[in-house]
């Protein structure tokens, strides 16, 4: 943090690491947001990207904190609970993600995944 500390020590560092967090941050979150959308890990992305904003930004460590604390909870909760009831949420993740990748293939691409699954089983 010594590095951070003599970079915010004048005016001009403030302002530019300020700057530079900000851009860095969205970046890795607006990342993280498309990858929500498309396969691939966006919640680890975008809790990296509040992690970089939260280095300069008050809100984004509360947010941060907020967001742990119920990850935390949630994850604590899932593992008390029986295995019928993890398998439940397991299936019905499951579901709602395949259901979110079928609509952002058919949105962003005009492809239907269930047509395309259709026409392969049928030429076997």
């Amino acid at each position: 943090m010594r590095v951070l500390d003599r970079i915010r020590s004048n005016s001009t560092g403030r302002v530019a690491l300020k700057i530079g967090v900000g851009i860095l941050g969205g970046v890795v979150v607006a990342i993280g947001l498309l990858l929500l959308v498309f396969p691939g890990p966006g919640w680890p992305i975008i809790f990296a990207g509040l992690a970089i904003w939260a280095i300069e930004f008050a809100w984004a460590k509360h947010l941060l904190t907020y967001a742990k604390r119920h990850v935390t909870n949630w994850t604590h909760w899932v593992g008390r609970q029986s295995l019928l009831v993890r398998g439940v949420i397991a299936v019905l993740s499951m579901v709602f993600l395949t259901a979110l990748v079928w609509v952002s293939v058919k949105v962003s691409f005009d492809v239907d995944l269930l047509q395309v699954a259709l026409d392969l089983v049928d030429k076997w």
